[in-house]
């Protein structure tokens, strides 16, 4: 079948059920996800429940009910389908839609994946967004959650805007008011909310020499173009804000500064998506930033309060979230500094560190995508964690970067080969991925990654 059909049989298959639970993913994709097939089931009279987990494995399988409900799994499901039938679950009363890679069983699930069709940049709210458009044309209006979605997931990282399926969906939005898309933005995070001295000093995708991790020489490249970076009442503007006089200026400064260091520029761009009708100079505003809210809810174990704002929550539910996304970036930057000041381990091909119990197991991958910039670009990094549930286990993380992955590096495959060597396993995507591992493995583990992750660069020496 095509993706078409897939999405067509979905939503015809969802129709036919009085009763449905979610079991949906904690992050920014995952709760997108959830958002938008519970909004659709709410406007198509379908009672629903929802059931968040971080992960599905056999811990968290008890929280999968046994009742007669159809069960629907977002962004996740399609590598842990020996889990659901080891569950119970028949084909009758599962669906899952998911962008992961897939892993057969001897039941033949209902399942909506964009990955077997060669969509590989497009998350699980955008397929997800898809089955809704077929339960009704009405839910055009869920498309921002896609891409919040889509966004959040990094899909939109590697081209500098969204691709495929994924893009028209954004196409979709902006068609019907919903989104606004700037084609060449300055590719830089934290547009909306951000003083832009601030937001070019954290920017390393590309790097800036002088300014990236350089908060005064970002603030003097500023001040020599003679730019006004303040209000007359003293407070700092943001990228959005400054005319487009300015930000031409601004750009043009910026590939000079790329280009003499002898980098190229070309990655300075990037395709923007705003929500027009949110309030300016705040994370909803953006995106990027709004599935960075959604994240941080995810990651601190309250993903229901970022379903609450995707639904609309203006007042106590985004009171909450930004103090949690505030807690969230404090906690990330003193993960970074434990990185960077404790120092990691290169192997010939990775870099790696073990935290221990220091950090939650949510945040470390965001700390290792952080840290690389400040580290050695060329080699991804691995971060291990303790899970606090369970001492037998670890947690891993891995990161690179555009580049690295453009040379044939796939960190997804790696983990998946090595974690199941050790009786664990993994998932993700080519520039980040994540395992659990026996802890008596690692050791082996992390050798045994370094030893694949050479073997992908093979063919191209």
């Amino acid at each position: 079948m095509s993706l078409c059909d897939e999405t067509r049989a979905a939503a015809k298959e969802i129709a036919a059920h009085p009763k449905v639970t979610i079991i949906a993913h904690i992050d920014a994709d995952g709760i997108a996800s959830e958002s938008i097939i519970s909004q659709a089931l709410s406007r198509a009279g379908i009672e629903h429940a929802t059931i968040f987990v971080r992960q599905l494995e056999p811990m968290t399988m008890h929280q999968v009910p046994k009742d007669d409900s159809f069960k629907i799994f977002c962004d996740l499901g399609a590598g842990q389908q020996n889990l659901i039938d080891e569950h119970g679950l028949s084909e009758e009363e599962v669906l899952i839609l998911d962008h992961h890679v897939s892993q057969p069983v001897g039941r033949e699930y209902l399942q909506v994946n964009c990955l077997p069709h060669g969509f590989t940049r497009m998350s699980a709210a955008g397929v997800v967004f898809l089955v809704a458009m077929e339960m009704d044309p009405g839910n055009v209006d869920l498309s921002r959650l896609a891409v919040i979605g889509n966004v959040g997931d990094m899909m939109a990282r590697e081209d500098c805007r969204l691709v495929g399926p994924a893009r028209d969906i954004a196409l979709q939005g902006a068609g019907a008011g919903h989104i606004e898309i700037i084609p060449r933005d300055l590719n830089c995070y934290g547009t909306s909310t951000r003083p832009l001295y601030v937001c070019l000093a954290y920017n390393d995708d590309p790097f800036i020499p002088g300014i990236t991790n350089n908060v005064n020489g970002a603030l003097r490249f500023l001040q020599r173009l003679g730019i006004e970076i303040q209000t007359p009442d003293k407070r700092w503007l943001v990228w959005e804000e400054l005319p487009p006089e300015d930000k031409r200026l601004v750009t043009s400064g910026l590939v000079q500064q790329i280009i003499s260091s002898g980098e190229r520029a070309d990655r300075l761009f990037a395709e923007s998506y705003l929500f027009p009708d949110e309030a300016a100079r705040t994370p909803l505003r953006n995106a990027q930033e709004f599935a960075t809210l959604l994240n941080a809810c995810g990651r601190w174990t309250r993903p229901r309060v970022g379903g609450a704002i995707c639904r609309g929550d203006r007042g106590a539910a985004y009171r909450e979230a930004e103090h949690m996304l505030t807690n969230h970036r404090t906690v990330i930057r003193e993960l970074l500094e434990y990185i960077l000041n404790t120092g990691v381990r290169e192997l010939s091909h990775i870099q790696f560190i073990h935290v221990g119990n220091r950090y939650p197991d949510t945040i470390v991958g965001i700390g290792a995508g952080m840290a690389l910039s400040r580290l050695n670009i060329h080699k991804p990094i691995m971060v291990m964690v303790e899970q606090p549930e369970d001492p037998t286990l670890t947690k891993v993380s891995m990161r690179t970067t555009e580049r690295v992955v453009a040379g044939g590096i796939d960190l997804q495959r790696a983990l998946i080969a090595a974690s199941a060597e050790v009786g664990g396993a993994g998932g993700g995507h080519r520039i980040a991925a994540g395992a659990y591992i026996p802890k008596e493995s690692e050791e082996y583990f992390v050798n045994r990654v370094n030893q694949l992750i050479g073997e992908q660069y093979a063919p191209e020496s």
